[in-house]
């Protein structure tokens, strides 16, 4: 049976726009390790998309099957009913957060990934551990500033 990595994710702010922060869980057979920063000004999007992106980036190999459990419809939505195709084709025109998910759209050409949503603030675990994680970096820090929000490229 070949292996999945599977990640969980969540992203907060507080504030939207205010201070925020991503929490990730990446789970390969026994082996968990978790992720979390904070942003002095960004929005709770961009914090769910950078959990994923995060998550992605910490990988060494390529070629994996990775099953993604996020909160963020925004995200599934977005991989699922083709959103993201259609920016792709159309240059992205007035869709937010394009500087992430072009960031994201290549780190995605490596691997096998599957979307899964699951109900936030639930009874799902390491959606809670997320959480945990985002909202803790989100009220403590330390800041990292978010380029793209700050500079305006986002929008």
């Amino acid at each position: 049976m070949e292996k999945k990595l599977i990640i969980y994710t969540d992203g907060a702010s507080r504030g939207n726009p205010g201070k925020g922060g991503y929490g990730v869980v990446l789970l390969w057979g026994n082996t968990r390790k978790e992720l979390s920063a904070a942003y002095r000004m960004t929005t709770n999007n961009r914090m769910e998309l950078m959990g994923v992106i995060a998550a992605l980036e910490t990988l060494k190999r390529k070629g994996l099957k990775i099953e993604i459990y996020t909160d963020s419809q925004y995200i599934v939505r977005a991989i699922k009913e083709g959103w993201l195709s259609n920016w792709l084709k159309k240059g992205f025109k007035k869709v937010k957060n394009k500087d992430l998910w072009t960031r994201y759209y290549e780190l995605s050409k490596d691997h096998e990934i599957t979307f899964n949503w699951v109900k936030g603030h639930d009874t799902n675990i390491m959606n809670n551990r997320c959480d945990f994680l985002a909202t803790t970096a989100a009220d403590n820090g330390p800041y990292l500033v978010d380029e793209g929000y700050e500079s305006g490229m986002y929008s």
